[in-house]
Parts: structure tokens; C-alpha cells; sequence
């Protein structure tokens, strides 16, 4: 039998592999998995119900899968250099969910990063449920440099005296002053959440401060900058481990994907080897050097620049919303995220700037170099938004660039 006995559905995934081999992906989430992680994630683990932790399972044949489990919980303490970890949130959202739940009850206070100024929606999102179980309170980012204004922090904690700040972003690029967060969290005796879902790859290499000895619990996911697979995790303190634990499972989850876990624990291996932090650094430059040619070319970043692997650009001066920006650079083979910007006007749909990020064409091999000829791409592409003709021209021409850089 045919490995896909669905032929309809084995032609859409060749078609998507396609898709994804033959266009620039600059969206900031975005990555290729190793082809050993894809295998990994398709295996027979995936057969295996394991509800409960190991050593304490409410399943019967989970030697082999406790095995597993731990070795994915050993190495992801060593590459953090973290007290403990729980590896089994679907999602980086799921993770925060079951933060929440670890450390607070339905109704408390917590403040976090507004959406406009890079926040997640799983940060107390209106249209989350994040919202509607707890009471969140929103810092901004200051009006004149666009970053964080730890006084500012400070003033709204010491007003709304949160049970839970949460430092991390979706969409801020900027360096992170955990260190900061964490005095302004003990001055009221709260429980302080990092969120580095984005920036878990570039803490892992050392390229971003870690939060880890600063924070009560970290929350983060695989499939970004760290290159594995989809799922999330937590870390945390031994003496918080088990609310972690029970707030994952049976608080929000019931069985994990071991499937997923499996593939977790290769990409935590490979994540402490030196070529890792050598595509880390690499990946910090190629931002860094794509977002000074698109400054250079008249387009305004937010904050002025990058200091990790994204920026978002704020097109109003250039009278292109967001998602028309998306929908443009798409129509050239150019991925990119709509995103709001700072004290954003217009609704979440719309927005008023893009997000970019390097990771993907990193982890195909471009270089500093390269990313200069991207800038040029997606200048082209926004400057010929209503000429359909010349965009397909420019994505063959995207495509074609991107075959000596090959997906593996």
C-alpha cells in the first residue's frame, strides 16, 4: 500500500511542501523543522496514550514512553540551565494557559505587555480566554523610543498590585530587562511569567539574556527560533514544579503528544551544539542587516532597529495598511505577518505595519549578503502593490533565488 493512500490529500501536501520550498518565508513564528524532528513527529509514538507524568501514569505499557519523556525533560533543563521543566504544552499558549492556572486563580490581576505595543493574545487578548478568567492590566511601550519603560512598569504595579506580571512579546524587538522585571515583581510580592515562545532559540545560544534566574516560570515554544517541532513547554522552580505539573495535566490538558515530546527531545540536543548558536548569531545579524537596508530605503521601524529576529515596519507613511502590505508581498512569494504598531488605530485585521523575521531563511543558509537582495525584493514588491503583472514576474524571479538555498 502507498505510504498515502489518500492520493487527494498526498498531492495537497506535496503541493504546500512546494509552496514552502519555492517562497521567501520572513514570517517571525515561522521555521523549517529538521527532516529528523518531521520523522520523529510522524511516528509510532503517536499511537500512545500517556496521561500523567513519568513514573505516574494513568496508562498501562509507558516504561519505554517514560524513557522518552524524561530524556526530553533532562535536556531541556541542561540547554536552560533551569530547575525544572514540563514539556508537555501543545502550544505556547497552552503553556501560559497552564501558567495561569499554576499560579493564579479565576479573577486575579496580572499585567502584561499591551497587544498594540507586541503583546500576545494569550497575554489577556480581549477576544482570549485568558481575559475572561482573569483581570488583566496593560503596559505599553514609551511613545518617543518605543520600548519598554521600566518606570512606567514599575508605577502600573505598584497601582494595580498584580498577582502575575508577564514579561514577553509576540512581536518586540528589543532586548528584554528581565533582571528589571523581576525587582519590580518582588517589590509586590508577585509572581513574574517570561513568555520567550520568539526568543526561546536565541536564550537557549546565550544571544538574549535568560530569564530563567529571574522568573518564577518560563514559558516558550519549539518552533521558531529554537527550529523544532510544534508544541511548547515550561520551566520553573523545583518548588513550583508539581502546581506546573497539575495545572498541565489534568488542569488544561489530558493526554501529551508523545510524538511531539519525542521530536522535543532532539531538537533540545541539537539546540546545545555549537553550530546552533552559530546560526543564532547568524540570524541576529541577517535581521539586524535587513532592517537597516529597509530603514535605509525610507521605511520606518518601529523602535528604530532590532536587536533580536524580528522588527516590525509601520507603513503609515507609506499609505499601506498592513494586511495590504501581507497580501502584496504574498502575490511576489514573500511571506510576511500584518501586524499593529505602537498606540495602534486601526482594527487587529488591518493593522498599520508588517512583522519580519529571519529565522526560516536563516536555517536556509542566507547570509548577511542575501538579506540585502531581500530588502530590494520587498521594497520592489510594496512599491508595485497594484501592478499584478510585474508581482508575478518578481515571484519567479524569488523563486528562482531561493533554489541555492535549499530546504533540507
Amino acid at each position: 500500500m502507498d505510504t498515502f493512500y489518500d492520493h487527494q490529500l498526498a498531492q495537497l501536501i506535496e503541493q504546500e511542501e512546494h509552496r514552502q520550498y519555492t517562497t521567501l518565508n520572513l514570517i517571525a513564528s515561522e521555521n523549517y523543522a529538521p527532516a529528523a524532528i518531521r520523522a520523529i513527529s510522524g511516528s509510532v509514538l503517536t499511537n500512545k496514550y500517556a496521561e500523567g507524568t513519568p513514573g505516574k501514569r494513568f496508562y498501562s505499557g509507558c516504561r519505554i514512553i517514560d524513557e522518552i519523556e524524561t530524556l526530553a525533560i533532562t535536556r531541556c533543563k541542561k540547554l536552560f540551565e533551569c530547575e525544572y521543566a514540563n514539556v508537555q504544552a501543545h502550544s505556547g499558549a497552552q503553556a501560559n494557559m497552564a501558567a495561569y492556572c499554576a499560579f493564579l486563580k479565576p479573577g486575579d490581576t496580572v499585567l502584561s505587555m499591551d497587544f498594540s505595543a507586541g503583546g500576545h493574545i494569550s497575554h489577556g487578548y480581549s477576544a482570549n480566554l485568558s481575559s475572561q478568567l482573569y483581570k488583566f492590566t496593560f503596559y505599553t511601550v514609551d511613545p518617543e523610543t518605543e520600548r519598554i519603560d521600566y518606570q512606567k512598569v514599575d508605577s502600573l504595579a505598584q497601582q494595580h498590585r498584580p498577582k502575575l506580571i508577564i514579561a514577553g512579546a509576540s512581536s518586540y524587538s528589543r532586548i528584554i530587562d528581565f533582571e528589571k522585571f523581576s525587582a519590580i515583581a518582588r517589590s509586590i510580592n508577585a509572581f513574574l511569567l517570561t513568555d520567550i515562545a520568539h526568543i526561546a532559540g536565541l536564550v537557549a545560544a546565550k544571544i538574549h539574556p535568560s530569564p530563567v534566574p529571574f522568573a518564577d516560570c518560563v514559558t516558550g515554544t519549539l518552533h521558531k527560533t529554537l527550529r523544532g517541532p510544534r508544541g511548547g513547554f515550561i520551566l520553573c522552580k523545583e518548588a513550583y514544579g508539581h502546581l506546573v505539573d497539575r495545572a498541565t495535566m489534568p488542569g488544561i490538558q489530558g493526554g501529551p503528544l508523545m510524538q511531539q515530546i519525542a521530536a522535543k527531545a532532539l531538537c533540545f540536543e541539537l539546540a546545545l551544539h555549537d553550530e546552533f548558536k552559530k546560526y543564532q548569531q547568524q540570524l541576529v545579524s541577517n535581521t539586524a542587516t535587513l532592517a537597516c537596508e529597509l530603514q535605509s530605503r525610507g521605511y520606518r521601524i518601529v523602535s528604530g532597529g532590532t536587536d533580536n529576529h524580528l522588527f516590525v515596519i509601520d507603513l503609515t507613511e507609506k499609505g499601506i495598511t498592513g494586511v495590504e502590505a501581507e497580501r502584496t508581498l504574498e502575490k511576489a512569494g514573500i511571506l510576511a505577518t500584518r501586524s499593529s504598531i505602537p498606540f495602534e488605530t486601526k482594527r487587529p485585521m488591518i493593522c498599520s505595519g508588517i512583522r519580519l523575521g529571519a529565522a526560516a531563511v536563516s536555517t536556509r543558509g542566507v547570509g548577511d549578503a542575501e538579506m540585502l537582495i531581500i530588502a530590494n525584493y520587498i521594497d520592489e514588491a510594496l512599491k508595485k502593490k497594484s501592478d499584478d503583472t510585474s508581482l508575478a514576474l518578481l515571484k519567479d524571479e524569488v523563486a528562482a533565488f531561493l533554489e541555492q538555498f535549499p530546504v533540507e
